[in-house]
């Protein structure tokens, strides 16, 4: 499989994550659907940070952990906000150890409100890039 393959196919993976994120978001009622869509959103910035490191092998570029993909993917222009990805990051790892109901909500509300508008620029960016 050509390098070009697995980066179409990274892309499509994380398109395929990301509709069920949204679908999750528009129906969540309660907390059970909250945890769920954090869940996803987990998922889906995995998902992401390989695509972008798919890409990144496809152009050359060598990387092993999201935060240094995402740098590398700033570095070499394929996304435009490494900031808020960074962020994302952090948020999808505080996620994994995620005790606090006031946490949570405050993640909930940047996945609904900031990162899904995100993810989705990510995706079209890098499927302009490839």
């Amino acid at each position: 499989m050509t390098r070009r393959v697995e980066a179409e196919e990274g892309l499509i993976k994380l398109e395929k994550a990301l509709w069920p994120l949204k679908e999750a978001l528009s129906q969540a009622r309660d907390q059970l659907d909250r945890d769920g869509v954090i869940q996803r959103f987990e998922f889906t910035v995995e998902l992401g940070w390989k695509a972008l490191k798919r890409i990144l092998a496809y152009k050359g570029v060598e990387c092993h952990f999201p935060r240094d993909g995402i740098k590398q993917a700033f570095r070499y222009g394929l996304i435009e906000n490494n900031d808020l990805l960074l962020d994302m990051l952090a948020d999808r790892n505080l996620c994994s150890h995620l005790y606090s109901e006031e946490l949570a909500e405050e993640i909930y509300a940047r996945i609904k409100e900031i990162y899904v508008r995100e993810l989705e620029r990510l995706l079209s960016t890098l499927r302009e890039k490839l």
